[in-house]
C-alpha cells in the first residue's frame, strides 16, 4: 500500500495561480522504476495443528535470559498437542521455515499467576540435612505417592520453610526470540 501511495502522489500535480493554467501544461514526471516486486508469500508448510515444528529460541524473563536453544539442536514439538505454553502455541500458529518472532506471553498464557495455595510451611527436620536451605533454592523431591516435584525456599523461619510449589516462571511475563526451523507432518 505504501508504494501505491507513494506512485499515486507522484503524479499529481498543483496548480497554484491561475497563470499557471494559461501555460501549456508541463509534462508529468516520469514515473520512477518500479521497485523489486515483494517475495511471494512462503508458500511452504506452515504450523498448524499435528505439524513437527523445529525452532531456534531464546526465552527471557524479567531481562534475563532463562533458557535457549543456542548451541543445542533446534527445540522441536508438535503443534495442537498441547506440548508447550499456550500463550506461545497460539502465536507460533501460520508461521513459516525462516520466520522470525519476538513473543511475548503472559502468566495467564505461560505458567499461570502466582497461586497463593502453593506455599507450605515445612518443619526443618523433614529436609536433607546435608544442605541447610536458603533463600531461592530448590528442592527436588518425592511426594508420599512417589511423584517427582520441585519447590523453591522462599521464607526461613527458625524451625521451619516456606516452600513455594508454584512453577518458577509462575506470574512472570515472558519473552521468547523464536526462528522457526523446520516444519514436517507429525506422524502417527
Amino acid at each position: 500500500m505504501k508504494r501505491t501511495l507513494m506512485t499515486l502522489f507522484g503524479t499529481l500535480a498543483l496548480i497554484t495561480s491561475s497563470a499557471a493554467a494559461e501555460k501549456p501544461a508541463a509534462a508529468p514526471p516520469a514515473p520512477a522504476p518500479e521497485a523489486a516486486a515483494a517475495p511471494a508469500p512462503n508458500a511452504g508448510p506452515v504450523v498448524q495443528e499435528n505439524m513437527k515444528v523445529g525452532m531456534d529460541y531464546t526465552l527471557t524473563a524479567e531481562g534475563k535470559v532463562v533458557d535457549t536453544s543456542e548451541g543445542k539442536p533446534p527445540f522441536q514439538y508438535v503443534h495442537g498437542k498441547s506440548q508447550i505454553i499456550p500463550g506461545l502455541e497460539r502465536q507460533l500458529a501460520g508461521l513459516h521455515i525462516g520466520d522470525t518472532r519476538e513473543i511475548t506471553v503472559s502468566p495467564e498464557e505461560g505458567y499461570g499467576v502466582v497461586d497463593p495455595n502453593a506455599f507450605m510451611e515445612v518443619p526443618k527436620s523433614q529436609l536433607p540435612p546435608a544442605n541447610p536451605p536458603t533463600v531461592g533454592a530448590m528442592l527436588r523431591g518425592t511426594d508420599a505417592n512417589g511423584r517427582p516435584f520441585q519447590a523453591i525456599v522462599s521464607e526461613i523461619k527458625p524451625e521451619s520453610v516456606i516452600l513455594n510449589f508454584n512453577h518458577p516462571l509462575a506470574g512472570k511475563t515472558l519473552v521468547f526470540k523464536i526462528k522457526i526451523t523446520d516444519i514436517a507432518p507429525a506422524g502417527p
